[in-house]
């Protein structure tokens, strides 16, 4: 088995033992405690097999954060549609639900999601639906 050999920077264990504190997604957690193996010295094989990533996985991880750093081991975006629902249109819905609803007009003490949608599109001018209201709650609460 070959040794890699790929140029790490001088202050890449300090840098990636910051992003593993700072870090909050599992998935990025992982991949940094790998490549973090893998700077101190330990071989590919031995890393993705203690920490069951396939090979092929870990090696692109460690060549991503040899040439880009950190952010090499952060998701790509997705293809696709944008979600509808911003991270501030999230936090404006969050803000709603911590109102009370009689004083939207509701003929009840609680929140319903439909209640939601229809007051948040009215307040916003962004059109949710019911589940896509439950989701972002699901999500933040």
């Amino acid at each position: 088995m070959r040794t890699l050999k790929l140029p790490f920077p001088a202050d890449a264990l300090p840098t990636l033992d910051t992003f593993l504190k700072q870090t909050k997604e599992a998935r990025v957690f992982r991949r940094a405690q790998a490549v973090r193996d893998v700077v101190q010295g330990r071989r590919i094989q031995h890393v993705s097999d203690a920490l069951q990533f396939t090979y092929s996985a870990l090696r692109k991880w460690v060549h991503r954060f040899a040439n880009q750093g950190t952010p090499g081991l952060v998701d790509r975006p997705r293809p696709g549609r944008p979600p509808k629902v911003t991270c501030e249109l999230a936090q404006q819905l969050n803000r709603l639900v911590d109102q009370d609803p009689l004083k939207h007009g509701s003929l009840h003490s609680q929140w319903s999601c439909r209640e939601l949608a229809t007051v948040f599109a009215r307040e916003t001018g962004v059109q949710l639906g019911r589940e896509s209201v439950r989701g972002v709650l699901k999500k933040t609460r």
